[in-house]
C-alpha cells in the first residue's frame, strides 16, 4: 500500500521510536493490535501471482526443510542502520 504521509505524519514518525521505547510492555502490545488491526483493515491482499509464489515456497520448504537459512543468518547479513 502506497500513500503520501503528511509533513506532520513524518515528524510524528521521526520520533515514534523514541514515544514507544515510553510504553509500558502492556501499551506496546496494545499498539501491535491496533496496527495489525488497521493494516488488515487497508490490507489490498495477495495478487494471484503473489499467492502462486507464498505456495511455490511452503511446497519447497515441506519438500525440504533444511533447504532454508534461519532468519538469525538472514538478519546478520543484512546491512546496519
Amino acid at each position: 500500500m502506497t500513500s503520501n504521509p503528511s509533513v506532520s505524519n513524518l515528524k510524528a514518525m521521526v520520533t515514534l521510536p523514541s514515544n514507544i521505547s515510553n510504553l509500558s510492555e502492556a501499551e506496546k502490545y496494545d499498539l501491535l493490535d491496533a496496527l495489525w488491526e488497521d493494516i488488515e483493515t487497508h490490507a489490498s491482499g495477495l495478487s494471484a501471482e503473489q499467492a502462486d509464489e507464498i505456495d511455490r515456497r511452503v511446497a519447497a520448504y515441506e519438500k525440504d526443510p533444511s533447504a532454508v537459512t534461519p532468519w538469525e543468518q538472514v538478519k546478520a547479513g543484512l546491512p546496519k542502520r
